[in-house]
């Protein structure tokens, strides 16, 4: 039964949450081109918004960054740059310091959210489960660092790399990689696929917008109440 829950996380999940992410994303685009926004409230706390976008999603930025590059560069490219100890001792101080800085935008964001009462009112369950679920992860990937560092020898770094750079070549047996990790590690793996499982359907979307579309997208919406009938705005 472990196994088979190992092979299932590990193995299985990673290509479900991957499909849906991607073509979830494509027809909620497609469909509900005007769902795709974040839904500010910039009105209400304006201040308080700006140091928790800014510092949320500059860490944010910087730690999908590093994941995606210390994950998916194969070990034989940058071995002769640097060694996999070396890397791992960078990727702990900078993903520290982003981690920090990320938490720290977060919870001003939370606080904002959750402790005003009008903004409060604006919010769906899908924007407070979204935060809390990036809290959880974001802790869960600081409380890594303490394990990564009792592993000196990089050995769970590579194990990581080979099976995230796994998932991407499509090779068998890939949950094998992260059997028998210490329990942070994996919880951090599975709620970032989880992540990716929920991407489609929250505000998570405008992280790959760019607002071109705006340039022929037309200059006026049809806005329709759900109590009084329909309007225009």
């Amino acid at each position: 039964m472990e196994l088979w829950i190992n092979t299932f996380l590990f193995g299985i999940l990673p290509y479900i949450a991957l499909a849906v992410m991607v073509v979830g994303s494509i027809i909620r685009y497609d469909r509900e081109p005007y769902t795709w926004r974040t839904g500010s409230s910039q009105l209400l706390r304006r201040r308080q918004l700006m140091w928790g976008s800014v510092l949320f999603h500059g860490g944010v930025l910087f730690l999908l960054m590093g994941h995606f590059v210390g994950l998916l560069t194969p070990h034989s490219i940058y071995q002769h740059v640097i060694s996999a100890e070396n890397k791992q001792l960078v990727a702990i101080i900078a993903g520290s310091l982003a981690g920090a800085v990320c938490l720290t935008g977060l919870i001003l964001l939370m606080h904002r959210r959750f402790f005003d009462a009008r903004i409060r009112q604006t919010s769906t369950i899908n924007d407070n489960a979204v935060l809390i679920i990036l809290f959880v992860q974001l802790m869960l990937g600081l409380a890594t660092v303490p394990f990564s560092l009792a592993h000196g020898d990089a050995e769970v770094m590579l194990r990581l790399s080979a099976w995230a750079q796994g998932i991407f070549t499509f090779q068998p047996g890939i949950a094998n990689y992260v059997a028998g990790l210490d329990w942070p590690y994996q919880v951090h793996l599975v709620l970032g696929m989880l992540i990716f499982l929920i991407f489609p359907f929250t505000r998570l979307v405008h992280m790959l917008s760019v607002p071109i579309r705006y340039v022929w997208r037309p200059g006026y919406q049809i806005v329709r109440s759900r109590k009084l009938g329909a309007g225009h705005g």
